[in-house]
Formats: C-alpha cells, structure tokens, sequence
C-alpha cells in the first residue's frame, strides 16, 4: 500500500489514465521487433496491460518470451516512472496460441465431475503461461448455461451451481496457483447473467428474479472469491434487469468487494464499456461511460483503449468525473503489479526445446486423461 501510495503522488493525469487500459501486442509489433512511433504513442505513458503477446502474434512460446521481455523492458527503461505491465491471455482450455495445448471444453471437463483432474490441467495452463511471460489468464467461465438455444453452452460447467462452483474453484487453484507472487491471475467471468440471455441471443439481456441471482447465478463467483481467493473479475456484456453490468454498482462494489471482500481486479470484457454506448444506448459519450464503469468498480479496459482514453480526459478536465475514481482503480491496478512481483521480476526466462517438451508432455497425459474421463456412453 505504501508503494502504491507512494506511485500514485508521482503520476500525472495521463500516467494513471495510462494504467486503466491495454494495447492489442500486434498493434506494438508489427514486424519481428517493436516500432519505435508506434511503442511511443501507444505506451509511451506506461500502460496497463498487453493484449494477448501469444494469442495476437501466432508466435511460439519462446518468441512470446521474448516480445514480451522487449515490451516491459521498453516500459521500464524508456518511460518516465518504469511501470511494468501485466500480459494477458485467453485460457479457457489451454493457452489460445499457435503452439497452445488443446484440452476439452469446459462442459467436458464438467462431465469428468473431477475437479482434481481440472486442477492439474489449469496447472499446465499456469506453467505455459508462465513461460511465456503471460501473468493474467481470462477464464475461467463460471456461468451457468440454462438455454439450449445459446451458442456458447460448452465455454461453461453447465446448469449446476454447485457443479460449476466445484470445477470454478478448481481452475483458479491451478492457474493462480499457492500465491500470486511469481504467479498467475485468474479472472472468472461473467458477472452475470451471461448464460441466460433472453431468446438464447449471446450479449442480449437476462431476466430473473433475486433469488436466482443470488442464490444460483452468483454462487460460482462466491465460491471462487470465497474459497480459491481469485483474483480478477469479468463483468458481462448484458444488463440485468434493465442495468448493464459494466455499469453496475451493485455487482461490483456492493456485492462482490464490501459482501464478499474481494480485493483483486475487475477488467472489463472485451469492448464492455463501450458498449455502454454502442449496444445499451444508456449514453452517446463515452466520456460519461467512462464515469458509469470506473463508479461502478471497473478498473481496467480491455482489450484496447476506447473510453478510459481520450474522452476519460476530456470529463476529468470538464469536472464530469471525479478524480478520485481514477486513482481508486489505478491503486487497484498498480497493487496487482506489486503482488506478481513484476516489478522485481519483469522479465521472464526464454524457456528452452526441453523445457517446452516437458510441459507439452504434462499437457498430453493429463489431456488424454480429461478427455478420457470426459466421455459420457449413454444407452437407450
């Protein structure tokens, strides 16, 4: 705390705006090293995270090390205060790269009803990860799929909260792994009503009553925070009860962080906030959208900068957002750094033709296995 305090007197308006957001890693790299123009006018503040090294680029595992290292080291030797970023990529069956281990969808692994085998496999997604250079994983999902109609049934555990809960648990356990030092960040997701869209339209909006809400739909995400101590959460793209999650203070400051004690990260999904505009039409400014999430506890935008940019700016200079909002989300950001340890540990160790076959060996064994014990045989 007194580190992130410390940090924060130092930054200026545009260095903590720096901190809320992310770049896309193609946008960085539009060849085999960094552009010099481009690595200025995109992070030449600082920045908060980078969007997917691995899954952005197709690069094997020991060039994304590499991408990565140029990347933090640009930010720590080039920028004003040296602010390292957090990577981040998609893992909900395997690391999403070029060289990545496929392994059964989450309904699968579902149907294994084994969260010890879930665990070891989110081990191995943990150790790809981590030889990468990656430290924020985007899964697990921890919605629950209650229409058929839906088409991203197989990204969830299935219907059943305690199930769901279960295999949640699991999956952050081995991913974040025994501390976050040195380790990986987990983000559930989505909060919440994700797979109950009306019609079985994904993004479209969720209707149900309190006592779903609270008792099943949110009962995942409880377990998790509860129990696995996870790290980061991912609002939903829909609105619940006429209320976009991105914009929810209930969910996010009432709910999950004075309810629950959650004191991790909430990143938004893809575009979310903008969405506020674009899809909600609860407001044309972003600006003002800005405001809505960061009052609702949203601290970073993913994947790339659209309202926590220029038009946050714009509203701090007009008085339309409090400042005090953007160094309550920075401190969240910056705190995450410290806890990884990145800003002792930056740079990670270009893992080696052995090391990679080790892990890609782990990977095979307890892939079979999954697979194996996933396999429902049904007689009529």
């Amino acid at each position: 705390d007194d580190r992130v305090a410390d940090l924060l007197t130092s930054m200026t308006v545009r260095e903590k705006i720096a901190q809320l957001g992310s770049v896309w890693s193609f946008e960085l790299l539009p060849a085999e090293h960094l552009d010099a123009e481009r690595i200025a006018r995109l992070i030449g503040e600082g920045i908060g995270e980078i969007s997917r090294v691995a899954g952005g680029t197709n690069k094997p595992a020991a060039e994304v090390a590499r991408l990565g290292n140029e990347i933090q080291r640009y930010l720590i030797e080039e920028t004003r205060l040296g602010i390292p970023a957090i990577l981040h990529e998609e893992s909900l069956h395997g690391v999403l790269a070029s060289d990545g281990f496929v392994f059964q969808q989450a309904i699968g692994a579902a149907a294994t009803w084994d969260p010890a085998l879930v665990e070891a496999m989110a081990e191995t997604i943990r150790r790809r990860l981590q030889a990468s250079g990656a430290r924020h994983a985007l899964a697990p999902v921890l919605d629950l799929a209650r229409d058929p109609r839906w088409g991203r049934i197989e990204e969830t555990y299935g219907e059943d909260p305690y199930l769901a809960a279960a295999m949640g648990v699991a999956y952050v356990r081995g991913v974040q792994g025994a501390g976050l030092d040195g380790g990986i960040i987990a983000t559930g997701k989505h909060l919440i009503g994700h797979g109950v869209p009306e019609g079985g339209l994904n993004q479209a909006p969720a209707h149900m009553g309190r006592r779903e809400l609270l008792g099943d739909q949110l009962f995942p995400f409880e377990a998790a925070v509860r129990t696995a101590g996870l790290a980061s959460v991912m609002p939903a793209y829909c609105d619940v009860d006429g209320l976009p999650c991105h914009a929810s203070t209930e969910l996010f400051r009432t709910i999950l962080r004075e309810e629950w004690g959650f004191d991790g990260l909430v990143a938004s999904d893809y575009d979310g906030i903008r969405m506020l505009s674009t899809l909600h039409h609860i407001t044309d400014d972003l600006g003002a959208a800005a405001g809505l999430a960061l009052a609702a506890g949203v601290d970073l935008e993913l994947p790339k900068f659209a309202a926590y940019a220029e038009p946050l700016e714009r509203a701090l200079e007009e008085g339309r957002v409090d400042i005090a909002l953007v160094d309550e989300a920075v401190a969240r950001v910056l705190r995450a750094k410290f806890r990884l340890g990145l800003f002792e540990r930056p740079y990670v160790e270009i893992p080696s033709a052995d090391e990679i076959e080790a892990l890609e060996a782990s990977e095979r064994t307890i892939g079979r296995e999954l697979a194996r014990r996933s396999i429902v045989l049904t007689v009529n």
